[in-house]
């Protein structure tokens, strides 16, 4: 690493508590930093990492009104909930709490008071939007209205979700609280505020000049605050459920979410280790990484910063912040209103043991720097092609055929051809490359050489074809099998931070155990794992039953299973997943996109065009609009949406071309009674000379239908 740290505290953006976590979220920040542990540990690095559920904030207390529950049973059912997610994928956190914790609450309070006493703060008398029905100020979520960037209805005072527009309430074409449909009115109200522009300078100077290797999406958000010129932000909200506000004439007030859930870092690190925490937060060789989604760039990189800054008492700040762009689904955005995700809890309860295919997909297609797409046939044939065809195809056959020729001990090599020096001394190589890709957070990049090292396997053991070997030549069987099981020992150390579960099952076949550095989920009493944890969730040191154990230093060496070790018998690593598990998800999507479709066409269709100008009656009275029966239709050729139609007005018989073939068949229109405009001034159409309009009614939706008699009346009667 470039510079010398002792440790490495490692923080997850806290997930709300008010639903489940998807792909989107797994894609953007809980993979990559799960696979960034992994390495560091298998480098031998002192790692905490630390995560937990963000309790706090207007989304929960919306999905409470929703459910007609309180915000405690809502935090306590997701919370649940996305800790085994976590735990199911094998994102293994040191600590995974909470900050509904009486810790938290304790330290948020502390940290907002001391900043009060210490005259941090400002004061700001405002005018917020306020509920006369519910009698509560509206956070900016409780506030919806048009769109005044887009028109679309039911954006957040905060956000356009359908353009992504960030937006403010005052914005909003006729805002309407969420809470009871009245119109919001304006009402004075007090709260502290941060002065983030009085720490503009400092940021400028630690950001923009002491961190340029930041990533640029990173880089360029915070460049483009600090460039427009930093505002104070509020630090507390008219809200009955947070970490109330500790002083006096504060009631009714809490901490704002985004003061409140950074601090749940502190919080967490000090309810796993209360008596060493501050060596994580205040020593100079600590180094902090924050993983988050691009939304959540200016907490982390310029509030946060800035909040310890004027905290004091030696904090340190974060030595880089790698924050993702987002994931869509199937060409679309992934929206939680409209179920469009692929959720985590789901997946697990769908695809059960195959944690790996997940982590390997969302890593391949990872939004490092742009948003990316995930979909169910890219995640197919991955699965099918990379991970059973390449990685787990060649492990299955090294193991295999050890066993049918050498009773599966590790046979010595003997004489090393070009093809076998050349194949093990791509490792090396790839292992440097796959050491810079990690370090500098490119895991798309080092997930493709770690695939790599598959290839050169499979390539390898397909090119020398050992079990033809075998039938003349027993010596070069063996030097064959042992290089192919060094790779495959090689490819255990190289895929734990992709796919653990995989590699623990690998470790398995190989009787190998795995040194990975310290446990600290056990707290102040730092343990050790013993080989076997189970669940493929084994991120720590384990002692094999012979003594071996993997490191990231013996990847791409000579010799890391010796000659008579016994391996274990062959297990698939990975299997095929066949059409129909896609077609079932597949099929789910297209529900939900059916379902959207077919609301959006019910809500135009309750639009009504607005009225027209005035006329007068003498006007009205100029139009002759007479029941009419239609005697015969036909098709106007070369047209798709015209008919020809003769009519019997009572007065005459005539001939209408009308544009309603789209809607109706020429054999639905014979016979039936309609309302024509007899008096319309006759026009040619494609050479046929129509002599009047049919009525008809049309939707916002584009639908339409005739006006026609509730009864049947004479042709000719007069309407109006």
């Amino acid at each position: 690493m470039e510079k010398n740290f002792k440790r490495n505290l490692v923080t997850c953006a806290l997930p709300y508590a008010n639903g489940p976590v998807h792909i989107g979220h797994l894609a953007g920040v809980y993979v990559p930093a799960d696979t960034y542990v992994r390495y560091l540990r298998l480098r031998g690095e002192d790692v905490l990492f630390i995560c937990g559920s963000d309790e706090h904030g207007v989304p929960i207390t919306i999905k409470a009104r929703q459910n007609g529950c309180t915000p405690q049973d809502i935090v306590d059912q997701y919370h649940t909930l996305i800790k085994d997610s976590f735990s199911g994928l094998g994102i293994n956190f040191d600590i995974y709490s909470r900050t509904s914790s009486a810790v938290h609450h304790k330290n948020a309070a502390a940290f907002f008071r001391k900043l009060y006493d210490e005259g941090k703060f400002i004061t700001k008398e405002s005018e917020q939007y306020y509920d006369p029905e519910a009698k509560q100020f509206l956070a900016d979520r409780y506030i919806v209205g048009t769109c005044p960037k887009c028109g679309s209805e039911g954006a957040y005072g905060d956000q356009c979700e359908k353009c992504g527009s960030t937006l403010s309430p005052e914005e909003l074409i006729n805002p309407k609280s969420k809470l009871s449909g009245a119109e919001p009115i304006k009402k004075k109200t007090t709260h502290w505020y941060l002065p983030l522009d009085q720490y503009e300078k400092w940021l400028s100077e630690w950001i923009l000049e002491g961190h340029k290797e930041w990533r640029p999406n990173v880089y360029g958000q915070v460049k483009s605050w600090i460039d427009g010129g930093l505002q104070p932000r509020a630090v507390s909200r008219d809200l009955d459920w947070g970490v109330p506000v500790p002083v006096e004439g504060a009631d009714g007030k809490v901490l704002y979410v985004w003061f409140d859930a950074p601090i749940g870092y502190i919080s967490n690190t000090q309810e796993l280790l209360p008596q060493s925490w501050e060596k994580w937060w205040k020593s100079a060789d600590t180094r902090i990484v924050h993983f988050i989604g691009k939304d959540n760039i200016v907490f982390h990189c310029i509030v946060f910063p800035a909040m310890l800054k004027a905290y004091g008492e030696g904090y340190i700040l974060p030595d880089n912040v790698p924050a993702n762009e987002f994931l869509n689904l199937e060409g679309d955005k992934i929206s939680t209103s409209r179920n469009w995700a692929v959720w985590a809890h789901e997946y697990l309860r769908d695809f059960p043991g195959k944690q790996d295919v997940i982590r390997y997909v969302l890593t391949a297609n990872a939004p490092e720097t742009k948003d990316n797409d995930f979909s169910w046939k890219d995640f197919q044939t991955r699965n099918n092609s990379e991970l059973v065809g390449i990685f787990g195809n060649f492990v299955n056959r090294a193991v295999v055929l050890t066993h049918k020729y050498f009773e599966g001990k590790v046979p010595a090599a003997g004489t090393l051809l070009d093809i076998d020096r050349e194949a093990l001394a791509e490792i090396p190589a790839l292992r440097k490359s796959l050491e810079e890709n990690l370090t500098n957070f490119k895991f798309r990049e080092a997930l493709k050489d770690a695939m790599s090292i598959a290839r050169v396997g499979n390539k390898y053991i397909s090119d020398t074809e050992p079990w033809k070997v075998a039938k003349t030549d027993m010596a070069r069987t063996a030097t064959i099998l042992n290089v192919s099981l060094q790779i495959c020992a090689d490819l255990a150390i190289a895929f734990e931070p992709f796919t653990p579960f995989a590699a623990e099952r690998l470790r398995t076949m190989l009787c190998v155990g795995l040194n990975a550095g310290t446990d600290h989920r056990k707290g102040e009493q730092e343990t050790v794992n013993t080989y076997k944890e189970g669940e493929g969730a084994a991120i720590h040191t384990g002692i094999a039953p012979q003594g071996l154990t993997l490191n990231w230093e013996q990847l791409g060496a000579t010799e890391i299973l010796p000659a008579g070790h016994q391996i274990g018998e062959a297990q698939l690593l990975f299997a095929k997943i066949e059409d129909d598990a896609i077609q079932a998800q597949l099929d789910r999507l297209e529900a939900i996109r059916a379902e959207k479709e077919a609301a959006a066409k019910a809500e135009a269709a309750k639009q009504v065009a607005p009225q027209k100008a005035e006329c007068t009656f003498e006007e009205f009275e100029k139009m002759d609009i007479r029941t009419a029966t239609v005697l015969a239709a036909e098709r106007v050729p070369k047209t798709d949406k015209l008919l020809k139609l003769s009519i019997d007005t009572g007065i005459d018989q005539r001939t209408i071309v009308s544009g309603i073939a789209e809607y109706y068949s020429p054999e639905e229109m014979v016979g039936k009674q309609i309302c024509i405009l007899a008096n319309l001034k006759p026009r040619v159409i494609r050479g046929i000379e129509s002599r009047g309009m049919i009525l008809m009614a049309k939707q916002s939706d584009g639908l339409m239908r005739f006006v026609t008699p509730q009864e049947a009346v004479t042709n000719g009667a007069v309407v109006g």
